[in-house]
């Protein structure tokens, strides 16, 4: 009984669906049935009552809820823990967005004076994945950017940032000073795929439903916004080529930078990397 299998196991367990469960852990539905049955025939009992509508747990899928998360837990506490005596303790942090921001930068130089002997992998990963891989188990702990789907998962606020709409330069509305969301109104907007969490989607889609090119990674958004003059949203900010411009958008809410990690996880270099992030990203 592999403990992947089993954080499948729990994923589906606490959507008490399979697409959804497969879009949180981000892959793909038939590999997630596939372990999930493997599992079941593993153990010799069905986990779920399967429907059209979803899936329930079995009394003895209960059972194992408790016992896979209490297991998981552990096996998180006995890798730190193992790790550390061994001195060769690890942790892998998600980046999603631009890993040169001065906060994260002053996070990066804190976190190596806090602990010089932890090798520090970092995951960067693209927009249709805003927990960085947290679900699937491939990172500890992310800096990311809210909302999505917060189920089993712990999020500390770091900082907020206003939001603009991002245009080419030369577009009418590129010389306006401020504008509202209804002033894109018929435009095209870059999109995420399908099976992107519906927050993190709408939020970045103004709250609406928008046609337009779907997009994965920063550059394809501005790559689309400069050579087909489509709309999106962006953190006011970084710098952008001259071509284009960011214009602020008085009703949208600002953007909240986040790190996030698994519920109950008590790996003692995640709390630290919380703790020395939340005062790297307190502005001076």
């Amino acid at each position: 009984m592999e403990l992947r299998t089993l954080r499948y196991f729990v994923a589906v367990a606490e959507e008490l669906h399979f697409g959804r469960a497969a879009t949180r852990l981000h892959i793909s539905q038939p590999p997630l049935s596939r372990a999930i049955k493997q599992l079941e025939a593993d153990i010799g009992a069905l986990l779920f009552t399967r429907s059209p509508t979803g899936v329930t747990l079995t009394p003895v899928g209960s059972v194992l809820l408790d016992e896979a998360r209490a297991l998981l837990d552990h096996a998180d506490r006995l890798r730190a823990r193992v790790g550390t005596a061994a001195g060769t303790a690890a942790i892998t942090v998600g980046l999603l967005g631009d890993g040169t921001d001065p906060d994260t930068t002053r996070l990066a130089a804190a976190y190596r004076r806090h602990h010089p002997g932890v090798d520090i992998r970092i995951r960067d990963t693209d927009l249709t994945d805003p927990t960085c891989g947290l679900r699937a188990g491939l990172v500890d702990v992310a800096l990311t950017r809210a909302p999505f789907d917060e189920t089993a998962l712990t999020v500390r606020a770091l900082r907020t940032d206003p939001v603009g709409a991002v245009l080419r330069a030369d577009d009418p509305l590129a010389r306006r000073d401020r504008l509202h969301l209804a002033d894109l109104d018929g435009r095209r907007w870059f999109r995420f795929p399908p099976g992107t969490d519906p927050a993190w989607q709408s939020y970045w889609n103004g709250g609406r439903p928008r046609e337009g090119p779907v997009v994965r990674a920063v550059q394809e958004c501005l790559q689309a916004v400069l050579w087909n003059g489509t709309v999106g949203l962006a953190p006011l900010g970084p710098d952008l080529p001259g071509e284009l411009t960011v214009v602020p958008l008085v009703d949208m809410a600002p953007s909240r930078v986040v790190a996030v990690w698994n519920d109950g996880d008590a790996n003692p270099l995640i709390r630290s990397f919380v703790e020395i992030a939340t005062a790297a990203y307190r502005r001076p």
